[in-house]
């Protein structure tokens, strides 16, 4: 298994680290919602897979939270899947493709931020390490942030001539 702990703050490709008191509160806000959504996740796991979102345990859980908790709930389920996409992830997919679906959620820069930075260090085989960040980044004001820096490569999309 790949893990990106302790490294969301590096400095990447010229941007500036991210402060260390912020990364510091990510992890806090993300050990909030963390022991729900492995419930949630785990109760899922062993749930249809055919029920509709709305009505499984994370469905329900991410009902029960403001928009920071969803935000803070986004970033661990992005954290938890970047560092377990080798385990039966599809629950957590799931729920990442919900939240990442969720317009208006109030994405800092920061966070959005070590979302990619976390996604860029992660396997490419984790499919979907783009998904959140780069929904989240949608939301940020032009030019808050430079995504071309912080994308792997591989994940950015390319023209065919």
């Amino acid at each position: 298994m790949a893990s990106v702990v302790g490294r969301a703050a590096e400095p990447r490709q010229g941007q500036p680290p991210l402060d260390e008191a912020v990364v510091q509160r990510f992890y806090e806000r993300m050990r909030a919602v963390a022991p729900a959504a492995v419930g949630a996740i785990d109760r899922d796991r062993a749930d249809d897979p055919a029920r509709a979102f709305a009505d499984t345990a994370c469905g329900r859980l991410l009902r029960s939270l403001d928009e920071d908790g969803v935000r803070a709930l986004g970033m661990w389920v992005h954290h938890w899947c970047m560092r377990f996409y080798d385990d039966d992830t599809r629950a957590a997919l799931r729920l990442l493709r919900e939240i990442a679906g969720r317009p208006r959620l109030g994405w800092t820069a920061d966070e959005v931020h070590w979302m990619l930075r976390e996604s860029h260090q992660a396997n490419p085989n984790a499919a979907a390490r783009m998904t959140l960040p780069l929904a989240a980044a949608a939301e940020l004001a032009p030019g808050t942030l430079r995504i071309d820096t912080l994308v792997p490569q591989q994940a950015a999309p390319t023209r065919h001539s």
